[in-house]
């Protein structure tokens, strides 16, 4: 097992498989582990454990053994805006930095839960972007290779799993950080209902939106993850548990709505890439065809409306005391929160109420929207000469989810003619997350292989 070891991704339910059958210690994957973030880019972890700490977590864990922990051995990663005990936590700003004392929640349910937390990733400075390209750690680089962008904010998140250096990561994902870097790297990206993961201990970007998300090379993979971290958290305002009326189980057959009027930016090969996609569902199930005009409008709200001003709500002081440690791209979106009114937040919260209310219409017709994750990609010389105008054609098919309440898994889809990844998103209403997966393996998993 260990020379399979050398050549295979890391996986939960390999793993666990791996140690049940005696086939693998966790010092051995200990050891694995930092071999490959040794020979990982710059750009992907701001800090990683030192190999003492990671031998001695892995004595822990041998001295207890793996009943009970169902992510017993597994290494993860963690977004640099989530506190991890013993590392520091930068957001992707080194003068921001600070020390914290507990992990947050998240961290500690997946420690409790026998896990292996690696280090901390790079990400899009105060999670403000959608490209991996806004940090002063590195420009974050596809696992694809060929200067293709890692997506953000959780870029370095996304390509420790893609790059076989963790089983998982945790991003966070408030207009797409947790979707948009998965569609880049060609793995999932699970983007949970708002406040079923608890948020304690995370660095705010638009705290009422916020969520933590989870990366992994499967659905299965991702779906167990979930399982360990969707708990009620006292610690957390937004923390709100689902009820059993709320939950969504998996439906045999999905009513999947498309849109018909999607703009892929001129990129034919992608456009290609989703019909085929799309022919596929159709030919396999039932589907509606909708117009997503309203989704698009309530995205515009969150970068070009008064939704950026609860990012400013976060920073102010720290952007007031410390002007020349915020990246320049990244202080011009933040301070454009000083240009809405209260009057304007309240005009554009009731727009948004109308707008929930017609989404809400939607699911009385279908089960799942499926939609592009991105409607193309970029290199990283093409988000410089436009850096805020293409990360805002990135975040057009996920911006709107958090604001009208949804649930969403990014899912690889294959590649394009062009070697290019291409991803796809299945959104649904809160606590629609077993639906979601369920449509997913049956819809999309054999476009990916």
């Amino acid at each position: 097992m260990r020379s399979e070891l050398r050549t295979s991704p890391f996986g939960v339910r390999s793993l666990h498989a791996a140690y049940r059958a005696g086939a693998l210690t966790p010092h051995q994957v200990v050891d694995e582990v930092l071999a490959r973030t040794a020979r990982t880019d710059d750009a992907v972890w701001i800090s990683v454990f030192p190999a003492a700490d990671l031998h001695a977590r892995a004595d822990e864990l041998a001295a207890c053994g793996s009943d009970g922990l169902p992510l017993y051995g597994v290494p993860f990663a963690v977004k640099n805006n989530i506190d991890v005990a013993g590392l520091p936590t930068t957001a992707a700003c080194p003068a921001f930095a600070y020390s914290p004392a507990i992990d947050a929640t998240s961290v500690r349910l997946l420690r409790e839960a026998g896990a292996i937390v690696v280090g901390t990733t790079n990400l899009d400075q105060f999670a403000t972007g959608l490209t991996g390209s806004r940090s002063p750690y590195g420009a974050g680089e596809s696992a694809f290779g060929r200067d293709l962008i890692s997506g953000g904010s959780s870029s370095g998140s996304a390509v420790a799993v893609a790059s076989g250096q963790v089983a998982f990561a945790l991003g966070t994902d408030t207009a797409g950080s947790g979707r948009v870097p998965a569609a880049m790297n060609g793995i999932v990206g699970l983007k949970p209902t708002r406040g079923l993961v608890s948020t304690a201990g995370v660095v705010p970007a638009c705290r009422s939106l916020d969520c933590v998300s989870v990366f992994a090379t499967s659905l299965d993979d991702a779906a167990d993850v979930l399982a360990v971290l969707a708990v009620p958290d006292p610690a957390d305002p937004w923390s709100r548990p689902a009820t059993a009326q709320q939950c969504s189980h998996a439906a045999e057959h999905s009513r999947v709505a498309l849109a018909g009027e999607l703009d892929f930016e001129d990129d034919g090969t992608y456009a290609a890439a989703f019909a085929r996609v799309a022919a596929d569902v159709r030919a396999r199930t039932g589907t509606v065809d909708v117009s997503i005009g309203p989704l698009l409008e309530a995205g515009d709200l969150l970068y070009t409306g008064p939704w950026v001003a609860e990012r400013l709500a976060g920073l102010e002081a720290f952007l007031a005391s410390h002007p020349d440690d915020v990246l320049p791209v990244t202080r011009a979106v933040i301070e454009r929160g000083a240009d809405f009114s209260a009057v304007d937040a309240f005009r554009a919260r009731h727009r948004l109420q109308e707008l929930r209310a017609w989404c809400d219409r939607l699911w009385d017709r279908a089960d799942v929207l499926l939609l592009p994750t991105v409607p193309t990609t970029f290199t990283r010389a093409q988000i410089a000469e436009q850096p805020v105008a293409r990360n805002l054609v990135l975040g057009r098919y996920t911006q709107f989810a958090n604001l009208l309440d949804l649930a969403a898994v990014a899912v690889p889809a294959g590649t394009c003619a062009d070697g290019r990844p291409f991803g796809v998103t299945l959104l649904g209403p809160a606590f629609s997350e077993d639906r979601l997966l369920s449509a997913a393996h049956q819809l999309i998993t054999r476009e990916a292989a």
